[in-house]
């Protein structure tokens, strides 16, 4: 099963719940290929151990990440798709895409439909609308223990 971090950080959160091997792949083919079956999944994801698949979804499933969703009832079949908090995580798989392409296997772009340009991640303030560039970018805590573990006044 998986193994928490219990830090008081954002990240480790996020990461007790997608941080296992073959997770964030369960959740990037469901992402782009729409909800998928247990077999699907297994086809896709050659390689994968069925209970590894299994236990990932019962945890996707448990955060309300993933969904399963009964379409025949004797015997009991279901299909699974993301929520809308699992659909969330596209722009981490966009992010690991653009890493992966620049610094591992340059393999696939995601295009503008309407021009055909790749397109890019990037930060841009709530308020103003400004693209931010990352020597811009501060933290700012809003917990104390998070603060504290970051060795951070508060």
């Amino acid at each position: 099963m998986t193994k928490e971090y219990h830090l008081p950080c954002p990240i480790a959160h996020s990461l007790d719940i997608v941080g296992d091997r073959w997770t964030l792949l369960i959740v990037r083919d469901l992402l782009a290929l729409g909800p998928r079956k247990y077999v699907e999944l297994q086809s896709a994801l050659s390689g994968i151990a069925p209970n590894v698949l299994s236990d990932r979804l019962k945890l996707l499933v448990e955060h309300a990440v993933v969904e399963r969703e009964f379409y025949e009832d004797h015997p009991p079949r279901a299909r699974y798709k993301l929520t809308r908090k699992g659909v969330g995580l596209r722009y981490v798989i966009y992010a690991l895409l653009e890493w992966g392409n620049k610094y591992e296997y340059d393999a696939l772009a995601l295009l503008h439909d309407d021009c055909g340009h790749e397109v890019k991640l990037q930060h841009i303030c709530e308020r103003c609308g400004t693209e931010v560039p990352s020597r811009s970018l501060k933290r700012k805590f809003k917990k104390r223990e998070a603060a504290r573990a970051a060795g951070q006044p508060f």
